[in-house]
């Protein structure tokens, strides 16, 4: 099957200003053009835009779809596969949202009582099951499955002040990481309070923090576009500027 970009359009749901957009970062370029100039699709192009789809939804920049997808080693069979797994389980982390949100009614209503640590269970479990989606392969490779079973078993252990403020210091580090951003110095001041802002923010979940592991932690996050995709969704270069903070943060560590 052939298509035209306005077929195309149709077919997937996407712009034809953002096929035309995609063409030209050569992120997803058509099959070829017609003899009057316009832009033909075809099934590897269909196939294609699938996959950048899917990987948008995981949160992957465009920059980062473009090198996965135009690596040597990608396997797009491999890829639908793993899509498919984060797909369940995104399905099951809705499922118990939705019976949180259940749950909360019922309580409002008065049919039901609702400790007040119930109300934030989803939520923790939640951030569990992102976190072992978007990262659970690499961490336990790199960790092991005991340190990394132990910082989800804290995690769901947190009274509801915990879970409160272990949230208001992501945004707070978020705010500073920002701000120190804008500087362009990882080394200095507003940089480093952020990396010591995020060394906090980790202890809340490691059940032992060490310069080397928090280290080994911001490089992975420069190596894996699920990682990079976190924090670049703030600012692009984000990432990198938080490992270079850290980077210098943990040495300073190290030597006191």
């Amino acid at each position: 099957m052939e298509y035209s970009i306005q077929k195309f359009a149709g077919l997937s749901g996407i712009s034809t200003r953002t096929l035309r957009y995609y063409d030209e970062i050569g992120l997803l370029k058509p099959e070829r053009l017609s003899s009057s100039g316009y832009r033909i699709y075809g099934d590897s192009q269909v196939r294609r835009l699938q996959q950048i789809l899917f990987y948008r939804e995981l949160g992957v920049s465009l920059d980062e779809i473009g090198r996965i997808l135009d690596s040597p080693g990608f396997n797009a069979a491999e890829a639908l596969r793993r899509h498919h797994e984060l797909l369940l389980q995104q399905r099951a982390r809705l499922n118990l949202l939705i019976h949180n949100v259940e749950k909360t009614l019922a309580f409002e209503k008065g049919e039901i009582f609702m400790a007040d640590k119930e109300k934030f269970e989803g939520f923790k479990t939640e951030l569990v099951k992102q976190n072992e989606q978007r990262y659970g392969k690499e961490i336990r490779e790199k960790y092991g499955d005991e340190a990394v079973d132990q910082s989800n078993r804290k995690m769901l252990g947190m009274t509801q002040e915990q879970y409160v403020r272990f949230q208001a210091l992501e945004q707070e580090l978020n705010r500073a990481l920002l701000k120190a951003f804008q500087s362009g110095d990882p080394a200095g001041e507003t940089a480093q309070h952020a990396a010591d802002l995020h060394r906090r923010w980790l202890s809340y979940t490691w059940n032992h923090y060490t310069p080397e592991a928090h280290a080994g932690l911001v490089q992975m996050y420069v190596e894996d576009p699920r990682f990079t995709a976190y924090y670049d969704r703030l600012q692009p270069g984000l990432t990198k500027f938080l490992k270079d903070a850290v980077t210098i943060y943990t040495e300073h560590l190290k030597k006191a």
